[in-house]
């Protein structure tokens, strides 16, 4: 009794919505429009009657839904389908209400799902029009396939397509687009082939999603023989695909060509947009033309072309990879001039800029208040910034917060809190936070043990810090060379070099190979004990794996030789480090100065100065003033 007095009301409320609708128009045809539609949408409390109302307004004579009245339909429907459990129980309401059960509903029923992404339920109602003996017809059948391909259901989508009676221009555009997407090339051009049999030609989009597709698989002769086929039939191209043979020019190394065609797009008189100069932005930046990249950034902007996020981005980014750091923040501040808003890659590249440049007090000003949601990118470049300003307190204080908001951390971001709860003094918490690390997945970076290991030494925890390393090679952890590479300069600083030295001899029989700085770590501690015949083997071990001593190493064994009282050959062993390309630092000139003092009892007077003043360019007149001064000695060599 009840559900029937409902039902009367709502087909009466159905009614007098229509009759308004009706009477509130002037002219008789067309008397629907989108904005009356979408009012009374928004206004009309019952989902039930929205939905009528909709369909009963779609099978009106020459009215179509504007797309911003399905996106109005999908929370109604959505909502709907809640309450009712599917799509059938949906139907069966709508016809106690006075709808009448035709294939049309469940089309414009199938079109609200798949705009709202509601993937499931559009194939739900597609299914319903099969049970209840409709015959869908091509649109439904393209949205169907679309779906499909969306889904991952890749060969489903095109069995389903090739059982479609009557394909139209729009059917071939899904399929491709999707098997674009997809990157299979191969089936793209057989594809095209077909649409083009049936009658329907393809038009400028279609042919640049192909293009792009050829561009981005790196299929160069397919993408220039289809450019072929365009030119023949006198297709015009678009900018999009101007763009997409630029970039192609661009990622092969032929910024020239690319320029080329820059020009003709130009002259063909197809203006480009930001993408297009994005493209050539990135060319000149790869290849170092960084005038040029500025040049044109001038010229986009005159042509009224206005730079993008993703230019700005892309700017931010690789000036910060080159060591532009105040041409990066540069244009940080531009993108803030322009009211750009900046997202989270944009802060992460600019922290990454203030850090390396070590213009950490800009930050207030650059990036606080900006109103940005803190993803995991940004996340850990923040971590990284109150580290390395010198607020690891802070540094944790922000990792707890934003985890219980829901941020999930990485690797990085352990490897972070374990740095930053070292630096503040806290270092049984960072054990066991590492402890706990560990305890969930044994393969874990090798960087977070390195981190660890190294923040521990850094507080006089060496004890511990061995321990937790000697624990890592039982248990088997990733343990690379830097790992082991700090292990042993903490030993060294303790001054247990024997024990330094076993490790450094067990890190080469697990097969793990020392690089530059490990052979640095070393010949230093070697240094120390004035191990002559350590060095000598090290030097010869560095031969063998075909590396160059650098200046450190030089400068070790120099001030080796000067403890040692072998002033004479350090300066031979100056002269060989310039020969090699080494360029001696200040610290070279310190050492040299004092196996000068030694020499002269500290009687070096003018020689200091001129030493500080750099008048002494020539190797070989330094070491013939030092031949001068000390005379033939006994060379040591190495």
């Amino acid at each position: 009794m009840i559900l029937g007095w409902r039902r009367s009301l709502q087909r009466s409320l159905i009614r007098t919505l229509k009759t308004l609708i009706s009477q509130s128009c002037e002219r008789p045809q067309p008397y629907l429009s989108p904005q009356l539609v979408n009012l009374a949408i928004s206004k009309c409390p019952s989902d039930l009657i929205s939905l009528s109302f909709f369909l009963w307004a779609a099978r009106q004579p020459n009215y179509f839904h504007d797309p911003s009245s399905f996106d109005l339909m999908v929370p109604v429907v959505d909502r709907l389908s809640d309450r009712f459990g599917n799509v059938s129980g949906i139907v069966d309401e709508l016809e106690s209400i006075g709808c009448a059960r035709k294939a049309q509903a469940l089309l414009v029923l199938m079109r609200v799902y798949w705009r709202g992404d509601l993937y499931s339920l559009a194939l739900e109602a597609f299914d319903q029009m099969r049970s209840r003996s409709f015959v869908p017809n091509t649109f439904a059948r393209n949205i169907a396939v679309d779906i499909l391909f969306k889904t991952g259901h890749f060969d489903l989508a095109l069995r389903f397509f090739k059982e479609t009676s009557f394909p139209n221009f729009i059917t071939f555009n899904i399929v491709i687009s999707n098997i674009c997407k997809y990157g299979a090339w191969w089936s793209v051009g057989v594809l095209l082939r077909e649409m083009i049999d049936r009658g329907f030609w393809p038009n400028s989009g279609t042919y640049a999603m192909v293009l792009d597709c050829f561009h981005k698989e790196g299929r160069i002769m397919e993408l220039l023989q289809l450019l072929g086929f365009m030119t023949v039939l006198g297709e015009q191209f678009s900018v999009a695909i101007w763009t997409i043979l630029i970039d192609m020019y661009r990622k092969i190394g032929n910024l020239d060509m690319a320029g080329k065609l820059f020009g003709k797009m130009l002259e063909s008189g197809c203006s480009p947009h930001v993408v297009t100069y994005t493209t050539l932005i990135k060319g000149f930046l790869e290849s170092n033309m960084h005038d040029e990249l500025f040049d044109l950034l001038d010229v986009m902007i005159a042509n009224g072309c206005e730079p993008d996020l993703v230019l700005y981005n892309i700017l931010i980014n690789s000036l910060c990879k080159i060591r532009r750091y105040d041409d990066a923040i540069s244009v940080f501040w531009d993108l803030h001039c322009r009211n750009i808003r900046p997202d989270s890659y944009t802060l992460s590249s600019l922290i990454s800029a203030l850090c390396l440049s070590g213009r950490l007090s800009l930050f207030p000003k650059l990036v606080v208040g900006s109103d940005v949601t803190v993803d995991l990118v940004l996340f850990n470049s923040l971590l990284t910034f109150l580290c390395k300003a010198g607020f690891p307190s802070q540094a944790v204080d922000f990792y707890i917060d934003k985890v219980s908001e829901g941020i999930v951390p990485d690797e990085y971001s352990y490897s972070r809190l374990l740095n930053a709860l070292c630096s503040s003094g806290r270092t049984e918490i960072a054990i066991k936070f590492y402890g706990e690390i560990v305890a969930k997945n044994k393969n874990v970076d090798s960087y977070i043990h390195t981190i660890i290991l190294d923040g521990l030494i850094k507080k006089g925890k060496l004890p511990k810090a061995i321990q937790i390393f000697r624990q890592g090679i039982l248990e088997n952890y990733h343990l690379d060379v830097v790992s082991y590479t700090v292990a042993i300069c903490g030993l060294f600083q303790d001054g247990r070099f024997e024990e330094a030295r076993n490790l450094y001899d067990q890190m080469k029989q697990s097969g793990i190979v020392p690089n530059m700085h490990t052979y640095n770590v070393m010949i230093s501690g070697m240094c120390k004990v004035k191990d002559v015949r350590a060095v000598r083997q090290l030097l010869g071990e560095m031969r063998m794996a075909g590396l160059e001593m650098d200046c450190i190493s030089f400068n070790k064994i120099i001030g080796l030789l000067i403890k040692m009282h072998r002033v004479h050959s350090a300066f031979q062993m100056y002269m060989a480090m310039c020969h090699s390309g080494v360029k001696p630092n200040r610290a070279t000139y310190s050492l040299l100065l004092k196996g000068l003092s030694h020499a002269f009892d500290g009687q070096v007077g003018d020689l200091q100065n001129d030493f500080k003043a750099n008048i002494f360019t020539c190797p070989t007149d330094v070491v013939l003033l030092a031949k001068f001064f000390c005379g033939p000695t006994q060379s040591v060599k190495f």
